[in-house]
């Protein structure tokens, strides 16, 4: 980045100083260039042509100056023009390198005056003197005694004027746009910034918006322009010693040469040497022209003196070199410069006076590749970044090269939805390039050779791998045979609302665009993007599908030799099948209940494929979804699962219930459990047995440790379970267990026992009277579900939901016994040996509380006592207190 706001404040204060030759000018500070001076007018003629001097960057021995002082008619002052060629720091210009121009002298008034740049010159300087006694003389000599200083005096203000040219090229465009828009702002600053090589005050856009316009176009402030230096030269001539500001000068440079370098001799001299700067009549002043075709504007620092000491304004003139071409370079290599725009902007930058200079002119386009075509004038424009096509040129669109000239284009949509093109799509387009070819004032200049394209791309389609998400914003990219004359995207909403949508060139290629789709408010389904391009009317439309948010697949586990795997992630109801190596799983429950879980279990099909995946095994699972996508998730197949089978077991002897269970897994409550497990591989001592419920309300955990598993040998292991101290009172139903390894990893469950609770039975009363019922009493009789005196339970007696009474009423049981289902498994028809008790007499044995009545015919109205009532009923007896449950 060129140092410009820094350096002009060095050049106004160094110039300044060394000028008027005061030291308080140190004290004080440096004055702006705000001043309006006299203008003069210069023009350059070499090998018989013309240009005017804003034209010209450079002088060459040979060329003829027209100089013409353009004073007022009515000014009253007569001012001497002095020109002088210089040759160096060392060696004095002759006497005829001096030219006297009298201004006030009529030919010259209405001609001007042409002089010649002669040989051996390297710098030019003129001097605008009030006319007094001896004045060409003076000057003459100043310039002879001390031609060091009047060289860089030349080089540094013809550098300064360049860096506020810039300046002020910046300031005049940006007020082009409205203060009020901070996007176009912060748009053009950056544009303007790059092509003129300037760093504008960044803390401007953290401003409101209505501030920052003003931020940024305050010329007073010499913060506007940051040439990124933290010391600038003005204070360290204020506030630093000499010494230091001469090394640190002349560490800066600009383009490879050291900008300030021209200072340090200046500032040694002015401490030394000021007094000689001037005389009794003389003093000088630095003047920074402002070229306007012929027209050398002039701004001063310091107001003209016109007593004595007088004030001498000092102008430079272009270097006397060789022409040095603009490095002008693209600002994108890989972007691609439609042609077909009709605002079409060729991005350069590089060299920032082609954009604040008139030195560059004749610019053309030099386009090659396809069929031959005129060059295309071309002119700098710094608002909008680049060269713009010559607007007095008009614009006109250009043809595909090969193609016949183009027609008006036809819109519309053949019935695929392709676009109609106004010419062959499938035609191959040569590449196409232009150069960029013009003027450096006198001399020729070749710039940068660029990438174009002149023709509507075609063949539009999606090349996005991942779908499309409703609800969310998208990335997505588009390829078609060329992307550079995109002039919008636009998307239809399902209200019926069109919008455009953000899009850029790919990095990926020309032939790629990335765009940015909004889909929050879009269900989904189908949609169409619509590609709109320059030069045609044509719409080119991409069709694409939307999908819901997909299911999150985080991880898959999958053992080795196993036919189930388990899948975490979410959204998991979306998951359809799981294939690995030809080999498919499916979801094993109901869907819905997967939508919120966050683990899907999904079993194959016995084959032999799950045998062949070996622990270790990289595999790649592709899970295939309900709306037809498909997502990959890489798996690592892990070592095999613990495995063990059930050998033996054995129910303990519990208290003299008279129930004899019918199932053998049928597990009392409050009897102990003791099973046989055989394991496929050696059990390590850490492992564990798990046993629940199948709905994991039931848990607990034998371990080696705890006493509750023995191993008899490395494979064979005995476990104990007490299910009452384990579950509580409340435990019923069926349980399972599987084998956990020490790392975590769970074997398949196998099942166990059924976990029931048996009512106490205390007796049984029949009356004398064969044919009529009985009475079975007891407590606990809610975990009966049924009982009957046959086992195929032809009538049997249901005991309701809720029931908390102590007798069942029931037909007279034969003498081998009745049978009873339990509420905990009402499968099994149990038997039951209660000897009967007959009564003697009339009266029915006493009843405590409600009983359930037999089925009928033998069923009775209920006497209405308040025996019969159930709120009336004795509760059963307490039962102990359960052991906690192990969890």
């Amino acid at each position: 980045m060129a140092l410009f706001c820094g350096r002009l404040k060095a050049a106004s204060l160094a110039l300044s100083v060394f000028f008027l030759g005061s030291a308080a000018a140190l004290a004080d500070g440096p004055a702006r260039f705000d001043l309006t001076g006299p203008r003069v007018d210069v023009r350059v003629t070499r090998n018989g042509k013309t240009l005017p001097i804003a034209s010209v960057p450079n002088l060459q021995p040979g060329d003829k100056l027209w100089l013409f002082a353009d004073l007022p008619r009515t000014q009253s002052v007569h001012y001497l023009l002095v020109s002088v060629f210089l040759r160096g720091t060392t060696n004095p210009p002759p006497e005829t390198w001096f030219t006297k121009i009298e201004t006030w002298n009529k030919k010259v008034r209405e001609e001007g005056v042409t002089i010649t740049v002669p040989d051996e010159a390297q710098q030019a300087i003129l001097f605008l003197a009030p006319e007094t006694g001896g004045d060409y003389t003076t000057l003459r000599s100043a310039v002879q005694g001390r031609p060091g200083i009047f060289v860089r005096a030349s080089q540094d203000l013809s550098e300064a004027g360049f860096e506020q040219q810039r300046i002020e090229k910046y300031l005049d465009l940006i007020k082009d746009v409205p203060p009020d828009d901070a996007k176009a702002l912060q748009e053009h600053s950056t544009l303007l910034s790059r092509t003129l090589n300037l760093k504008p005050n960044a803390d401007c856009f953290k401003k409101p918006a209505d501030q920052q316009f003003s931020c940024l176009t305050q010329t007073g402030s010499q913060t506007l322009l940051d040439d990124g230096h933290g010391q600038t030269v003005a204070s360290l001539l204020s506030n630093g010693s000499a010494s230091d500001f001469i090394n640190q000068a002349s560490y800066t440079g600009m383009a490879g040469a050291g900008m300030y370098s021209a200072y340090v001799g200046a500032v040694v001299d002015l401490i030394r040497l000021t007094s000689n700067l001037h005389t009794a009549q003389y003093q000088y002043i630095p003047a920074i022209a402002f070229p306007q075709q012929e027209q050398m504007n002039l701004r001063l620092n310091t107001p003209p003196s016109f007593h004595n000491p007088k004030s001498v304004i000092v102008i430079g003139l272009p270097a006397i070199q060789k022409a040095v071409p603009p490095p002008l370079r693209a600002s994108d290599p890989k972007h691609i410069t439609c042609l077909l725009e009709p605002r079409v902007a060729v991005p350069v930058e590089g060299a920032p006076l082609v954009f604040s200079t008139a030195f560059a002119h004749d610019l053309y386009l030099h386009v090659t590749g396809g069929s031959p075509r005129p060059d295309i004038p071309l002119v700098a424009d710094a608002y909008k970044g680049g060269l713009v096509i010559a607007p007095e040129k008009g614009r006109k669109l250009l043809p595909t090269p090969g193609a016949e000239p183009m027609a008006p284009p036809v819109s519309g949509k053949d019935d695929s939805g392709t676009s109609k093109s106004p010419s062959d799509p499938t035609a191959p387009h040569t590449p196409v390039s232009g150069t960029i070819v013009g003027y450096w004032g006198f001399d020729q200049f070749t710039g940068p050779t660029l990438p174009l394209q002149d023709f509507n791309g075609t063949g539009w389609k999606l090349s996005s791998d991942g779908p499309l998400i409703a609800g969310r914003d998208n990335h997505l990219t588009l390829v078609s045979t060329g992307t550079a004359c995109i002039e919008k995207i636009s998307v239809e909403r399902p209200s019926g609302r069109i919008i455009d949508v953000q899009w850029k060139p790919s990095e990926k290629g020309a032939s790629v665009v990335d765009v940015t789709l909004s889909l929050k408010s879009i269900d989904p389904g189908s949609l169409h993007l619509d590609v709109h391009q320059y030069g045609s009317d044509a719409v080119s439309s991409v069709s694409a599908q939307t999908f819901s948010e997909p299911a999150q697949l985080n991880a898959l586990a999958l053992h080795a030799g196993d036919t189930t795997a388990l899948l975490n992630g979410t959204s998991l109801d979306q998951v359809k099948q799981l294939t690995i190596d030809n080999l498919a799983f499916h979801p094993v429950g109901d869907p819905a209940a997967a939508e919120h879980g966050q683990t899907l279990t999904l079993t194959a099909a016995p084959s032999d494929q799950a045998p062949k995946m070996q622990a270790g095994d990289h595999l790649i699972g592709h899970v295939s979804l309900r709306d037809g996508r498909t997502l990959t998730l890489p798996i690592t197949v892990a070592p095999p699962r613990p495995t063990v089978t059930l050998l033996n077991k054995s129910i303990g002897k519990g208290g003299n219930s008279p129930i004899h269970l019918a199932n053998a897994d049928d597990l009392p409550i409050d009897q102990k459990l003791t099973f046989a497990l055989r394991s496929q591989n050696a059990f390590p001592r850490d492992s564990k047995i798990e046993i629940a419920s199948p709905d994991d309300a039931l848990h607990t955990t034998l371990s080696v440790s705890s006493g509750s598993l023995i191993l008899q040998n490395s494979h064979t292991i005995l476990g104990t379970l007490d299910p009452l101290k384990s579950f509580g009172t409340s435990g019923f139903g069926p349980l399972r267990l599987r084998p956990v390894s020490p790392d975590g990893t769970a074997g398949d469950w196998i099942p166990l026992a059924t976990l029931v609770r048996l009512p106490s039975l205390d007796n049984i009363h029949c009356p004398s009277d064969p044919s009529a019922g009985c009475t079975l009493t007891g407590s606990s009789l809610y975990l009966v579900d049924a009982v009957a005196i046959d086992s195929a339970f032809t009538t049997p007696v249901d005991v309701p939901e809720g029931f908390v009474g102590n007798t069942i009423n029931l037909p007279r049981p034969p003498k081998s016994g009745f049978y009873l289902k339990l509420r905990d498994e009402p499968e099994s028809s149990n038997l039951v040996n209660l000897p009967v008790q007959i009564q003697r007499g009339t009266q029915p044995a006493p009843t405590p509380a409600p009983a359930v009545a037999a089925p009928p015919p033998a069923a009775t109205p209920a006497p209405e006592t308040p025996s019969t009532v159930p709120a009336a009923s004795t509760p059963p007896p307490q039962q102990q207190s359960p052991a906690p449950q192990a969890h």
